[in-house]
């Protein structure tokens, strides 16, 4: 089970973290993603990070802004999100996998989601 978290109200040009806490232990074992879905657009990948978090991947609208890590003692992965864009404004979801993937159809397990908004 995964819950999603850390999303608001936030200044274009600020930050912001997004938490994705999962339970059972063989988390450690999954890929993560994180995928946003704006309002009358797809989902859209926005980043991943491998099971042992040595390799990461993103999005090229947020590489370089965003920034996808894990800490697998606790069981969480975060998306720090600097510099975010009004075109941010989404929905974040994050999922677990057998790798990290770009296609959200490789995904087993999703959490809630988590509303960012992203004010000019």
């Amino acid at each position: 089970q995964l819950q999603a978290s850390g999303g608001g109200l936030v200044q274009a040009g600020g930050s912001l973290r997004l938490s994705c806490a999962a339970s059972g232990r063989t988390f450690v074992r999954y890929g993560v993603g994180w995928f946003r879905q704006a309002p009358g657009k797809e989902r859209e990948f926005v980043a991943g990070i491998i099971s042992g978090g040595g390799s990461t991947a993103y999005a090229d609208s947020v590489k370089g802004r965003f920034t996808i890590s894990r800490d697998n003692v606790k069981n969480t992965v975060y998306l720090q999100m600097n510099s975010p864009k009004p075109e941010d404004t989404a929905v974040y979801y994050c999922a677990a996998g057998p790798r990290a993937s770009s296609l959200y159809s490789e995904y087993t397990y999703w959490g809630q989601g988590t509303l960012v908004t992203v004010s000019s």
